[in-house]
């Protein structure tokens, strides 16, 4: 009877190695098989709160230890861009050079014009909350909210959308 059981046992183990797991989200961005295959640095960002699913989304990377580069449209050392997609989750695959501390933003470019309009969705690593007031003069959230490390494999985070709105 335990032989039996033993076999039993090592004939499903066997059957779940060949057949499919349930998928999952589709990662975007040019480096998916970065995040999907676990070898990074990289850096996972699931994006919720999603007004919608029209336009594009666009994640941005900081050096964490650059407070002045954090959300400058012109310090990013990496910037990860993809349509929507149309249903499930949104997950981008942000690559990184090599394990540190880091800073992400994103927005949510409903309208797909490349600009950012009172429309627009936005989000940072930590979820920091943040006025339009804290945009126009340039207060930026404490580091030890925003910045995170990212080791040698894939580090997940989840960043909400907010909206103006």
């Amino acid at each position: 009877m335990l032989n039996f059981r033993a076999r039993s046992v090592a004939a499903i183990a066997a059957a779940a190695l060949v057949l499919p797991l349930p998928s999952s989200a589709a990662v975007l961005g040019p480096a998916a098989g970065v995040c999907t295959s676990g070898r990074g640095p990289a850096v996972l960002v699931r994006l919720t709160g999603l007004k919608n699913r029209a336009g594009t989304v666009r994640a941005r990377l900081f050096p964490g230890g650059n407070r002045a580069s954090w959300f400058n449209k012109k310090a990013h050392i990496g910037r990860v861009e993809a349509a929507t997609p149309d249903n499930g989750p949104v997950e981008l695959c942000v690559p990184v050079p090599r394990p540190g501390a880091y800073v992400v933003d994103i927005r949510h470019d409903i309208n797909n014009n490349s600009d950012t309009d009172r429309s627009d969705g936005g989000g940072a690593s930590g979820n920091p909350k943040i006025s339009m007031l804290d945009i126009v003069f340039g207060r930026k959230p404490p580091a030890q909210q925003v910045v995170f490390n990212v080791g040698n494999g894939v580090t997940p985070i989840t960043i909400a959308v907010s909206y103006a709105g």
